[in-house]
């Protein structure tokens, strides 16, 4: 991730003031699904994060830092680990709405680790109405404990709608990522599916965002996955979430 972080500051350095920007701390609390928690070794986890970002006229960033299982170790058993995750976002203006698209994501506990690196273009419609959308397509480097290299493809979009009802703000928001094309390397092993298990997955959450004020915000997650987050198949879980909003 450290060449992502590079390439932010290069471009936010060459900027004037933001046009806009915003940040939080949040307490999450992830609750997996009955079907996740029987066919995986995943299990319920509370986690803390921060997150912020910014829009230039030529650039938008946007990146978190989240500690799970804070009061856990790197030493306790998977899934009540102690970890980290982090994840970067970079549009660079082109010309005309279409952007580069630069984005990173990373994990650590004790006994794995993942980074995910993706290069490609994207283009934002923007509306008068609090609605924008996002689609974008690029290629995807993985690495990881088990592989590393080129690994395909990856597209996918950022939606996002505001509006106003009861006298509060309200959002809904969603992220979906589609990888396709995958090297047989990362998800086979002689034959035999491992990890992910596919040539293809799924990853993505829809969120429900009640802004109660300035400061706070209240939200509900719907978190999916299918061939990702190293098993084969359906995953989901709901992820309930407070914000302190600077």
């Amino acid at each position: 991730m450290y060449r992502f972080f590079i390439f932010l500051l290069l471009s936010v350095s060459l900027q004037a003031a933001p046009n806009y920007w915003f940040g939080d701390v949040n307490l999450n609390y992830f609750d997996w699904d009955e079907h996740a928690e029987n066919e995986t070794a995943k299990g319920d986890f509370s986690y803390v994060g921060i997150e912020g970002g910014a829009g230039w006229n030529s650039v938008d960033a946007y990146g978190f830092l989240n500690i799970e299982n804070p009061t856990h170790s790197y030493n306790d058993e998977a899934p009540r680990d102690l970890r980290f995750s982090a994840f970067c976002d970079v549009d660079v203006e082109i010309k005309n709405n279409f952007k580069f698209h630069f984005q990173d994501f990373a994990l650590n506990s004790g006994s794995y680790y993942v980074n995910d690196f993706v290069l490609g273009i994207a283009y934002k419609l923007d509306t008068d109405f609090g609605l924008w959308f996002r689609p974008f397509l690029a290629i995807h480097h993985t690495y990881d404990t088990y592989y590393k290299g080129l690994n395909g493809y990856m597209t996918g979009w950022l939606f996002n709608y505001d509006f106003r009802m009861f006298d509060y703000n309200f959002s809904i928001f969603q992220w979906n990522e589609i990888e396709f094309g995958r090297d047989k390397e990362f998800y086979l092993d002689n034959g035999k599916s491992v990890g992910d298990g596919a040539s293809w997955g799924l990853n993505g959450a829809i969120s429900f965002w009640m802004h109660l004020s300035k400061i706070f915000t209240v939200g509900v997650q719907y978190r999916y996955a299918k061939n990702k987050l190293g098993y084969k198949g359906r995953q989901a879980g709901t992820i309930y979430t407070l914000k302190y909003n600077f």
